[in-house]
């Protein structure tokens, strides 16, 4: 991995102050297991939005793929897949919606930026014909902001990278780098029912609410999921941590929408303490790039291996033989 990608995996933005919290707050959680329990057979399959996969843990779209490898998204893709996993495709995806289904054995969500109503009535009537199951909206980027600690040393998205494919025939929603040009309006609570229509109806989830009411708001207009998520504290500096944020979720969505959690997960423990928190399940990021750098998809797959294997060991020792059975009894806040 280059230089310069190696500085756009890791950084946050300002002083990484919240990227720094995911990490250190997941750290004040410690296991409370029982013991003498039989868990010689384990199922750690879920399922997400009514879509099984065979353990909790999926490959967030984390942008910028394919400085990490060649192959980027499509890489992820046969990953996610063979591993019996689901993917999230980012905004800015190398490779088109068709090239990236046609790689896929396993479910495939989108994750949209809204840029631009041309760029939204463009993409989203796509996403069902190539056979995405989710529209993971993201509402914590709101604009075109330079990373402030990236300005002096090396550009906020590195120049390798490839990205929005599926704006090849439409060079006029696109600035001379490539990359997806910002006009307003953005969207707003009100929109969301555009969204659905042009999505043909698909299931739409919340990527980065950080507010009770916002999350109560989800409620209100139906949403079908929300990803407890600070972006890895790429967008936002001086917000709280995922972990810290996860339980009220949980309380307030109840079954009425389905909770997810990313940022700062990098082990099986993570995993586990995100889901004795009540997350159904997580994504992670910045290990996708990590497997991507070290081996194309087979990178990618042994990331997701390695941490399934650390899951299942720590839901053997904490008394569990299914996923429903972790809860938040299992864990300490260990700083508390």
């Amino acid at each position: 991995m280059a230089s310069d990608q190696r500085f756009f995996v890791a950084r946050g933005i300002g002083e990484n102050w919240t990227r720094d919290r995911n990490r250190a707050k997941l750290d004040e959680i410690a296991l409370n297991p029982p013991v003498l329990l039989d868990t010689t057979k384990r199922d750690l399959s879920t399922t997400v939005l009514g879509q099984r996969i065979k353990f909790p843990i999926m490959c967030a779209p984390a942008g910028g793929q394919t400085g990490s490898h060649r192959e980027g998204e499509l890489a992820v893709a046969r990953a996610a897949g063979a591993e019996g996993t689901l993917m999230a495709l980012p905004t800015g995806s190398a490779h088109t919606f068709d090239e990236v289904a046609a790689a896929a054995t396993g479910p495939l969500w989108f994750q949209h930026i809204h840029y631009s109503d041309a760029l939204t009535e463009e993409y989203l009537p796509l996403l069902k014909p190539a056979g995405f199951s989710a529209l993971v909206l993201t509402v914590d980027v709101v604009g075109p902001f330079p990373m402030a600690d990236a300005l002096l040393t090396t550009p906020s998205i590195p120049s390798k990278i490839k990205s929005f494919a599926n704006l090849r025939q439409r060079p006029d929603l696109t600035d001379e780098g490539g990359f997806a040009q910002w006009e307003p309006p953005n969207i707003t609570w009100d929109r969301l029912d555009w969204l659905r229509e042009l999505s043909g109806g698909l299931p739409l989830v919340l990527k980065g609410v950080r507010r009770t009411d916002d999350a109560r708001r989800c409620l209100d207009y139906g949403v079908d999921g929300v990803i407890v998520s600070t972006h890895g504290g790429r967008q936002f500096d001086g917000g709280l941590s995922s972990v810290e944020l996860l339980p009220q979720f949980v309380d307030i969505l109840g079954d009425d929408a389905e909770v997810f959690f990313d940022s700062g997960i990098r082990s099986g423990l993570d995993v586990f303490r995100a889901m004795a928190l009540g997350a159904r399940a997580v994504f992670v990021g910045r290990p996708v790039h990590w497997g991507l750098a070290y081996d194309g998809e087979n990178g990618v797959r042994l990331m997701l291996s390695i941490l399934r294997a650390e899951f299942d060991k720590i839901m053997a020792y904490s008394g569990c033989s299914s996923v429903d059975q972790i809860t938040d009894d299992l864990v300490v806040h260990a700083a508390r």
